[in-house]
């Protein structure tokens, strides 16, 4: 039973960074991709950005593109996000998920969704003050 823990949330100035980290325990080696979603209250949720481990692949939203980077360690069960330069409209709530196989294939699109993935964590808050 493969779960997802976010951590490295919480409260930053603008301009400052956080690295949000998304760690896979239990059967994590069946984890083909992995990606970082954020939701602000009453808006729909978003993907931020995400990455296929097998093929190295990335996509990042253009809201963070040259702010965000994907990185991870080299069992692939752990995902972290850095963003640099927040701004508050990055206050969100930040969720990980993750999948196999062909639920990939829509997971690196600006289209993906983060219901459409069988594993889903609980979030961590991320806040921006200006």
């Amino acid at each position: 039973h493969v779960q997802l823990v976010e951590s490295g949330g919480g409260s930053v100035q603008a301009g400052g960074s956080l690295r949000l980290s998304c760690a896979a325990s239990g059967a994590a080696r069946s984890i083909e991709c992995m990606g970082w979603f954020r939701q602000v209250t009453g808006k729909e949720r978003e993907v931020v950005a995400s990455i296929h481990g097998t093929t190295g692949k990335t996509y990042y939203a253009d809201s963070v593109r040259g702010r965000a980077t994907l990185s991870q360690d080299d069992a692939r069960t752990t995902l972290y996000l850095q963003i640099n330069d927040l701004k508050p409209e990055d206050s969100a709530m930040y969720y990980c998920a993750a999948d196999q196989g062909l639920s990939c294939w829509g997971a690196l699109t600006s289209t993906a969704r983060f219901d459409d993935l069988k594993l889903r964590g609980q979030g961590t808050q991320v806040t921006v003050s200006s």
